[in-house]
């Protein structure tokens, strides 16, 4: 046996058996005790090393297929996860790429009385305090200087200012044959609670969203009264008694009796003001402001309406209602209607939050009313009881949970509809019921700055598109004339 194949034995060895096979003679080597320390200590040694050199060799190839890998995919297809640290593609993101960055911020209402510092503008810190939970409603004292307030209210005399809601208007029974609905079926609609018969508060609910006319119940009676419909007189309308009735019966005696401007769902006088590119300083810098208030993509409050102001005069009201519509799969918003892609029979005000200003202080009344704020349950049936209707801002003011009395340059903004959990926009918020009380003394003026975002995200995302690929003239405060004058007209309907 060679002595090579000596030295491959005694390695494989046990330490017994390496201690009675000497490699060598006994005097060319130092001495090793039994236990074969040296032997193993320089198995240990080189093994290590071995590891060492192993571990660097593979090391060196990841990093080589790494960046070789990076180069090929930025060559390529979209980068993985993995590799989001890298530099990302010239070619512009696309706007639903855009809104899904630029998520909905939500601020957080904490508690009622909850205050917290905002700054809108430099050198100034607001304070901004929750009123209410539902809705989640702030108010911030001073958002608006005295000069902001006078010049917007000089603004919009010297545009001037039409009235908010017309009196009733002839051609009722051209909107019924619209309809094609028989009265059996209007009955069914109209019976909420089919029960089967029409109480005084379902027959005032459809009468107010329809024809914009405030009937209170004594109204109603006196109608009844006048063409002899209720034949039991019970204060109810069987469907026997219904089908007696015309659709415009109650149109055409209203139209007889006459209808004053107290008895229309709104009595104000308003005008809208463009706030975009080549707008007075004012109104550009209230927009920016609203901006930072309401921590949205500045993207979406540009695209959103015109600042409305409102005057109202004494006696002036607007009965309680929501600034925005309820969405459902067959009902549009009207700021994005262009964008559906396909018709649709319903539209709606899509307003995800409402912030209102106040330009003056008012002598007495003009309160904005908030009937359900923070109520722990909503039911509509029961915003009418025992003649006592909560909508009624004329009359029963003082009967509401919140009540924002008017303060010149205060400023109060809330939501609209609630989150969807995702950072967008979700179902109508019905606690944002609200109106404004009958002014008792002196004149009311307030601005509305509403922001508009679509429910449907992707609906939204391809209207921000569309307006993208429009020539920054003219042509876009046109644009955003037209949706709003829609926008109000709809708004004057809920």
């Amino acid at each position: 046996m060679s002595d090579n194949q000596e030295a491959s034995d005694a390695e494989d060895t046990t330490p017994s058996e390496s201690a009675t096979l000497p490699l060598r003679p006994h005097s060319d080597r130092p001495t090793c005790n039994k236990t074969g320390v040296c032997s193993r200590s320089y198995f240990v040694v080189v093994m290590v090393f071995f590891h060492v050199y192993i571990i660097n060799v593979i090391a060196l190839l990841f990093y080589v297929h790494y960046n070789s890998g990076q180069e090929d995919t930025s060559q390529g297809r979209d980068a993985p996860s993995s590799n989001q640290q890298q530099p990302e593609s010239p070619r512009p993101p696309s706007k639903p790429e855009f809104l899904r960055v630029s998520s909905l911020t939500r601020i957080e209402g904490i508690r009622v009385g909850h205050v917290q510092k905002v700054s809108l503008m430099q050198n100034k810190v607001h304070e901004m305090r929750t009123l209410s939970m539902k809705p989640l409603l702030f108010e911030i004292p001073g958002f608006l200087s005295d000069d902001e307030c006078r010049v917007v209210m000089q603004l919009a005399q010297l545009k001037g200012l039409m009235e908010s809601q017309l009196m009733v208007q002839e051609g009722q029974e051209e909107l019924a044959k619209e309809l094609n609905l028989s009265p059996d079926e209007i009955f069914n609609l109209l019976d909420i609670n089919q029960d089967g018969q029409l109480q005084l508060h379902e027959i005032l609910t459809h009468s107010r969203v329809r024809d914009g006319i405030w009937l209170t119940p004594e109204n109603l009676r006196e109608i009844y009264t006048g063409l002899k419909a209720d034949k039991d007189g019970d204060g109810l309308l069987s469907l026997e008694e219904f089908r007696l009735l015309s659709n415009d019966a109650f149109q055409r005696f209203l139209l007889q009796r006459g209808v004053k401007r107290s008895q229309l769902v709104r009595n104000s006088r308003h005008t809208w003001l463009y706030q975009g590119k080549g707008a007075h300083q004012v109104l550009q810098d209230i927009k920016t402001k609203v901006t930072r208030l309401t921590r949205l993509p500045p993207s979406l409050v540009d695209l959103s309406e015109p600042l409305q102001v409102v005057r109202y005069e004494q006696g002036g009201h607007y009965h309680a209602h929501h600034d925005s519509g309820p969405v459902y799969p067959e009902t549009a918003c009207t700021h994005t209607r262009l964008a559906a892609n396909t018709s649709t029979p319903f539209e709606t005000s899509c307003r995800y939050i409402t912030v209102l200003f106040y330009l003056n202080s008012v002598e007495g009344g003009g309160e904005t009313a908030f009937p359900v704020a923070d109520n722990r349950t909503y039911d509509e049936v029961s915003l009418i009881q025992n003649d006592v209707d909560l909508l009624d801002t004329r009359r029963n003011c003082d009967k509401s949970n919140l009540r924002v009395k008017p303060s010149k340059g205060t400023a109060v903004f809330w939501y609209n509809y609630l989150s969807d959990g995702k950072g967008w926009v979700g179902e109508q918020d019905e606690y944002a019921l609200h109106g404004g009380c009958m002014v008792t003394q002196g004149t009311k003026w307030v601005a509305n700055k509403w922001i508009n975002v679509d429910p449907d995200y992707q609906r939204q995302a391809r209207y921000q598109q569309l307006v993208s690929q429009q020539p920054e003239d003219d042509d876009d405060e046109d644009l955003t004339l037209n949706q709003d004058t829609q926008s109000s007209d709809i708004h004057q309907d809920l």
